[in-house]
């Protein structure tokens, strides 16, 4: 090999045995780059504080604490409709009714609320599809006063069911209706406040309550069948009636496991009235000494009346008014009855 090419090769060799030592020189001693959070301080809103939802507020909802917040709202955004801080009782706009759909986050305006007294507050009160209907209670139908404006409320008819015979009717309760809102009572749709700050009980006499118009055409005829007592319910929901609601397909269970959308099903659930099969109770079921089945009739005899308890001689077919003194057959024919004595033709 010619001895040019030769030290060619071993500068070039020696040329690149120094890059490579300085190169990892330099990457040893560099450090390795941290990554540092950079804390955004958050940016101060000049501008009052205003009423906003806290979650979304759907027509029709009745407004509590937790319905409501303050929050700072750029000055230049700030609408002379909103409700102010310093010029707002938030108690005072508990038990209101939304009029239009808020969304969470958005800002409250005046005309969005209809207040209890107000003119449109009860039909801004009802949600989609749904009508009010009026009660007439007792003071102990009405669970002595203790039921409120936004309560849950099941009606329970209790009528006196006769049968025709000599014995006592048979009395018997049934809840038809389930968990149905009260609207108002006595056409007062909020609720008394004494001075002490806690809610005046004071009896009633009518009760308004929303319903679907099926259910606003049943609880009419009720008033005509017996007498209409309310059942006040509980805030906690109930399983038994998660489950008939899933069964009959009223409420769909959501896919997956996501928590809003289960309390989205029960809300949903806890703001449904219901009807369908009811529960009841007899007199049986009371005492010993009542019924538990209607009253037998008394039996018809072939002219059609009521049998007076002495045995009425029967007519012969084709000559009216002659009685049969021996032993019949009665042949009945759909709804006629054919009487042939014993020994003769039909």
């Amino acid at each position: 090999m010619d001895s040019r090419k030769v030290i060619l090769l071993v500068g070039a060799l020696f040329v690149a045995a120094i890059t490579a030592f300085f190169a990892r020189s330099l990457i040893a001693g560099s450090a390795t780059p941290q990554a540092t959070a950079v804390s955004m301080q958050p940016v101060a809103i000049d501008g009052p504080e205003v009423l906003v939802a806290t979650r979304a507020l759907p027509v029709g909802t009745i407004l509590d604490a937790s319905a409501l917040k303050f929050q700072p709202w750029p000055k230049e955004l700030v609408d002379n409709a909103y409700y102010l801080k310093d010029k707002t009782d938030l108690k005072a706009l508990q038990g209101t009714v939304v009029r239009n759909i808020i969304t969470a986050g958005q800002p409250v305006t005046q005309g969005a609320l209809v207040k209890p007294g107000d003119r449109g507050f009860l039909a801004a009160a009802l949600g989609p599809g749904m009508r009010a209907v009026t009660v007439p209670v007792s003071a102990q139908a009405s669970v002595a006063g203790f039921v409120f404006p936004g309560d849950r409320i099941d009606l329970v008819l209790t009528q006196a069911v006769a049968g025709g015979g000599d014995g006592d009717p048979l009395k018997v309760s049934e809840t038809i209706l389930r968990n149905v809102r009260v609207l108002a009572t006595d056409q007062r749709t909020d609720n008394k406040v004494g001075e002490d700050g806690k809610t005046v009980v004071s009896t009633f006499s009518n009760v308004t309550v929303e319903a679907t118009p099926r259910m606003a055409e049943q609880i009419a005829v009720a008033q005509t069948v017996g007498t209409l007592s309310l059942s006040l319910r509980s805030i906690a929901d109930n399983a038994s009636e998660l489950e008939e609601a899933i069964a009959s397909g009223s409420i769909k269970v959501p896919a997956g496991t996501d928590p809003k959308a289960e309390r989205a099903m029960m809300a949903r659930l806890a703001s449904q009235p219901s009807g369908g099969a009811a529960s009841y109770a007899t007199g049986a079921d009371v005492s010993r000494y009542q019924r538990s089945t209607v009253p037998g009739r008394p039996p018809v005899a072939a002219n059609g009346n009521a049998a007076s308890g002495m045995p009425s001689p029967a007519t012969a077919p084709g000559q009216p008014g002659q009685a049969i003194t021996g032993p019949v057959i009665r042949v009945a024919r759909g709804n006629s009855m054919t009487i042939v004595p014993v020994g003769g033709k039909n």
